[in-house]
């Protein structure tokens, strides 16, 4: 489709002995406002081959991608504890704080909300913005006596202690970095990346958010609409038109989020794309099943009750803009001042044009 700003009026002015030549769908639907043409019309030709009427409408230039019901982008869990996998969540499950996304050597590796990465151990005396985000997370866990602040204390000791007693670990007071993940919320389990038995270092388990989203990829050319918080019209085959929201807009190539165990995740939107995540109110608007195709429409330009004719319509004069042949009880032409191209209309304002006039057209 062809991406325009706001309508802008050039002055025109003709007379209706003014040199035109008929302009083809595809040359103005390509050019828009094109320029004059110096080619002369036919003497002989005493009208048009075939007529319509300008109509009052609302002329609306909007944007549709496909896009795809599920739970988002994946995100792979990578581990960096030594040894063997015993246990890991089921597909579809919830793991939120405090809970386990695998286990190794039949020990827990345990999820916690932030955004650092848990990149060295943390024991007594230390001190730093990690330290931070993990007497946090203990804190939302229900382990009290602690303050939250940069300083693992004796009392953040003592509190690593009962956690770890009530995880069934070694009382160590020392958390190991092999044994906590970060992620920013809870997560829902979209494929295993390793079996039972398999190794414990590296991508272990994919996961996306547990909140269903429409995400649809499009070429980074048409997608400069696709900004946080831009309106959507979300429709499945079969349903009513649901109203959404932008949420995220991203470039990276990464695995969609998949629905089996050990099935090929795809391979991201590629290079030149981006990957648009659209949020909307109710989570059984769209139905249930993931994977379902889902038309996106985005409104770029909407002009209320206009006079409109088809593009067809329009002649470039040689003196430059457009005109309109009106047929009366003669045939005249008419210079007009074109606006919005949508849909194969375009918005027209000229003198004495008004609903009902009837202009020429090709045949």
């Amino acid at each position: 489709m062809t991406w325009r700003g706001r309508p802008r009026w050039p002055a025109v002015a003709a007379t209706a002995g003014g040199l035109l030549v008929l302009l083809t769908v595809g040359v103005v639907g390509a050019l828009g406002l094109g320029g004059a043409s110096e080619a002369q019309p036919d003497a002989r030709r005493t009208g048009p081959a075939a007529t319509t009427t300008v109509t009052r409408e609302t002329l609306v230039e909007e944007v549709t991608a496909s896009g795809e019901l599920g739970y988002g982008r994946a995100t792979p869990v990578t581990s960096t504890a030594a040894g063997t996998v015993t246990w890991l969540p089921k597909v579809g499950s919830r793991v939120e704080r405090g809970g386990s996304l695998l286990r190794v050597d039949d020990q827990p590796v345990v999820m916690l909300y932030g955004a650092l990465p848990m990149y060295r151990s943390l024991s007594a005396g230390l001190v730093g913005s990690d330290v931070r985000q993990f007497e946090r997370n203990l804190s939302a866990l229900g382990y009290r006596g602690i303050t939250v602040d940069e300083t693992f204390s004796p009392e953040t000791t003592a509190a690593v202690k009962r956690w770890q007693k009530d995880l069934e670990v070694p009382e160590t007071g020392v958390v190991d970095r092999s044994r906590v993940i970060y992620t920013r919320d809870a997560v829902r389990i979209s494929r295993r990346l390793v079996r039972v038995g398999g190794s414990a270092t590296g991508d272990v388990v994919e996961y996306t958010g547990n909140i269903r989203v429409v995400t649809a990829d499009m070429n980074r050319s048409e997608a400069g609409w696709a900004v946080k918080d831009a309106k959507v019209t979300l429709t499945v085959p079969g349903g009513s038109p649901q109203a959404g929201t932008v949420t995220a807009v991203s470039g990276e190539t990464a695995p969609t989020s998949g629905g089996g165990d050990e099935g090929k995740g795809d391979d991201g939107p590629g290079e030149n794309n981006v990957t648009i995540t659209i949020g909307f109110a109710s989570q059984k608007a769209l139905g249930t099943e993931a994977g379902v195709t889902v038309s996106v429409r985005h409104v770029l330009q909407r002009r209320e009750d206009v006079l409109t004719v088809p593009v067809n319509a329009l002649l470039a004069l040689a003196e430059g803009g457009y005109g309109v042949e009106v047929v009366t009880g003669d045939v005249r032409v008419v210079a007009v001042e074109a606006g919005l191209f949508a849909n194969g209309r375009v918005e027209i304002r000229g003198s004495g044009i008004e609903d009902g006039t009837v202009v020429g057209v090709p045949a």
